[in-house]
């Protein structure tokens, strides 16, 4: 019964999370410890005692999100998975629980990855914004004829996509979509325009941490984001994640592709149940197990 193990991105945060984990594991705590030492602020006590408006900022939640999930994944006894994937910021735990980074050297990552795409969110002023019950065709079509930057960012499930960009194009283009059939096309309270062209700037300080940190063998495939299919080569994953930045997470291909190599169960690992939902949703009438644990 092949298991996949997925881990959630940046939105899943929550106030509390993760501090039933520190306070029941030892080892739990230890790594939640670790972190603020390696953060240089005090990761841990944010998570459990700070506002949602606390946890909302980049640089904190990232680190946070990431830090929930490889807690649950390395300190909960579960057994290793046969294949993984993470969406968006989610990569990165699902590279660190399959063994090819180290949670120390991943943290630093996540950290810099947060720290990149906060100075781009400042620069390049952007926005992202749902699009529900509309053909991914259409959707690029759409985008593609907008004046400015806008493109698909989250291909989440069949009918669930997110569009990135400049906010005016944004804009148009949600008018532009309804007009087209959406059901819906709602603007997101997000500061930034992630996986679009606009995170571009993000890209050579990313590159700079990606090479400074050892890549190794992961014990099990991660599906990565930019094109859904299994990677086990160091380099291949190093490259695809810098390419994430700025290119759509593919996560309705991702999950599609776990299916057909077999995984009949999905544990998402992390704050929320957003993933659950989308498994569900691209799964259908599949007979799988999906469960999740934060």
């Amino acid at each position: 019964m092949p298991k996949a193990y997925i881990f959630p991105g940046q939105g899943s945060q929550f106030p509390g999370m993760g501090k039933e984990l520190y306070e029941s594991s030892v080892s739990a705590k230890a790594l939640m410890d670790r972190a603020g030492e390696v953060l240089g602020f005090p990761i841990a006590q944010i998570m459990f005692e700070g506002s949602a408006e606390d946890l909302k900022a980049t640089r904190v939640t990232q680190p946070a999100v990431f830090l929930h999930s490889v807690a649950l994944a390395l300190c909960s006894g579960l057994e290793q998975p046969d294949m993984v994937a993470g969406h968006s910021l989610g990569e990165m735990s699902a590279i660190v629980a399959a063994g090819a980074l180290s949670f120390e050297d991943g943290l630093k990552l996540v950290a810099a990855r947060a720290q990149a795409m906060q100075k781009c969110c400042e620069k390049f002023p952007g926005s992202m914004a749902a699009v529900i019950g509309l053909q991914d065709d259409i959707i690029e079509r759409v985008c593609a004829e907008i004046p400015g930057t806008v493109i698909p960012a989250n291909y989440n499930s069949p009918g669930q996509v997110v569009i990135s960009g400049e906010a005016a194009a944004v804009e148009q283009a949600c008018t532009a979509l309804k007009e087209a059939g959406a059901k819906r096309a709602l603007v997101l309270p997000v500061g930034g325009a992630f996986h679009s062209p606009l995170m571009e700037e993000a890209r050579g300080e990313l590159a700079r941490a990606i090479d400074s940190v050892e890549f190794k063998t992961p014990g099990c495939p991660v599906y990565q984001n930019v094109d859904g299919l299994p990677h086990t080569d160091p380099q291949e994953i190093k490259d695809n994640l810098l390419k994430q930045l700025t290119s759509p997470v593919r996560w309705t291909a991702s999950v599609q592709n776990m299916l057909s190599d077999g995984a009949d169960s999905f544990l998402e690992l992390g704050p929320g149940t957003v993933l659950q939902g989308l498994v569900k949703r691209i799964a259908g009438d599949a007979a799988i197990t999906i469960e999740g644990k934060n």
